[in-house]
């Protein structure tokens, strides 16, 4: 378990036993979102490879009217960023941790508290929240009738690519268990992915037949 996991499972644990002490110009891909829950909490149809160099599109993501429909799903996975969506039920909470990642949250419905570093905040949707890394945090759902949604960028990744958790339990037993860890090429430096040839500051070719350049050759 990494270091992160472990300090998150720390806090979590010590939350739990102090409840009351807590203050409340090519075809982009096109990807879209689902309710439909599954056994599983991988999503099989997310790669675990570094991505493609092209766009990927998310319509109308950060609308009021949209529901996630899961606690947390992983929509993109760079080699430098994670794109998360999150849906916290009435009276629910993202959970007491720490990350080793930088964290944006940027709150699409409903309404909460955010406490983070011991500063306390209300927000609500259009509102974003910033995290430094290893910085402890907290978000509350303290509306009466609908979940706080939120996307939520982390820098570098902090999650599995594949990962999707109906609820923050199922979330805390995989995280606990060391099962939704991030990819390794996820956490590599810039010089690192040059030497490795993942980004070219001409933009391409790439060895895999990808090319991210506006003037690549069609075959």
């Amino acid at each position: 378990m990494s270091s992160s996991r472990l300090l998150t499972t720390t806090l979590r644990n010590t939350t739990r036993r102090n409840t009351r002490n807590i203050l409340l110009p090519t075809t982009p891909i096109l990807r879209t979102f689902t309710t439909t829950t599954t056994l599983s909490t991988k999503d099989t149809k997310m790669s675990t490879s570094p991505p493609k160099h092209e766009m990927v599109y998310f319509p109308s993501l950060t609308s009021a009217v949209r529901s996630f429909g899961q606690f947390r799903k992983v929509i993109h996975t760079g080699l430098y960023s994670q794109l998360v969506t999150m849906e916290i039920p009435v009276g629910g909470d993202i959970g007491n941790e720490v990350h080793m990642v930088d964290q944006v949250l940027i709150f699409t419905s409903g309404e909460g508290k955010a406490v983070v570093g011991g500063k306390e905040q209300d927000i609500k949707a259009s509102d974003v929240v910033v995290v430094p890394a290893g910085t402890e945090h907290q978000f509350y759902n303290t509306g009466k009738d609908k979940p706080l949604e939120l996307v939520t960028v982390y820098s570098p990744a902090e999650h599995d690519p594949r990962t999707v958790h109906k609820t923050k339990e199922e979330g805390d037993e995989e995280e606990d268990a060391g099962k939704d860890e991030a990819p390794e090429w996820s956490r590599q430096s810039t010089d690192v992915n040059e030497k490795k040839g993942l980004v070219k500051e001409e933009g391409g070719p790439y060895e895999n037949g990808d090319d991210g350049r506006h003037g690549r050759k069609v075959e």
